[in-house]
């Protein structure tokens, strides 16, 4: 029976290898472009900055999850890309990984573009509506803030 350990990795773009900024890619762009059907240009160019952190889960060596967290002006976090594989998905992945997030964010404030229908998800995690919802690439999305 395979073992089922979950590694939690977190690290700038300059510490990525190639291999591991192409399988984080690979599952941003087999979601949120194919599965998704948003054909929209996911290298936005955030990805090399200083401040971004790439944090993700791999279950016996394969990224599982994702997210990135950015900075904004004024030391803003901000936490898009969030991602689970759909093969993992329902497991509590996506939990796991916003608790990681937020230990990194720390008490500094923190935004994101929730997907409409994961409102739920993100107000368990601290955050509420702090803007009118929208439609990006066809999906709802609602601006959401935790801390000051």
């Amino acid at each position: 029976m395979p073992s089922q350990l979950l590694e939690v990795r977190v690290a700038a773009f300059a510490d990525l290898d190639a291999r591991t900024f192409h399988d984080l890619l690979r599952l941003r762009i087999d979601v949120f472009v194919v599965e998704q059907a948003c054909p929209y240009p996911e290298l936005d160019g955030r990805d090399v900055e200083p401040g971004t952190r790439h944090l993700w889960l791999t279950r016996d060596g394969h990224v599982v999850a994702y997210l990135r967290i950015l900075t904004d002006p004024g030391g803003v976090a901000r936490i898009g890309r969030v991602v689970v594989a759909p093969a993992t998905r329902g497991g509590g992945l996506a939990g796991r990984l916003m608790t990681e997030a937020l230990a990194l964010v720390g008490d500094r404030p923190c935004v994101l573009e929730a997907q409409t229908h994961l409102v739920d998800f993100y107000a368990g995690h601290g955050f509420t509506v702090s803007g009118a919802g929208y439609v990006e690439d066809g999906i709802p999305h609602t601006p959401m803030r935790r801390g000051a």
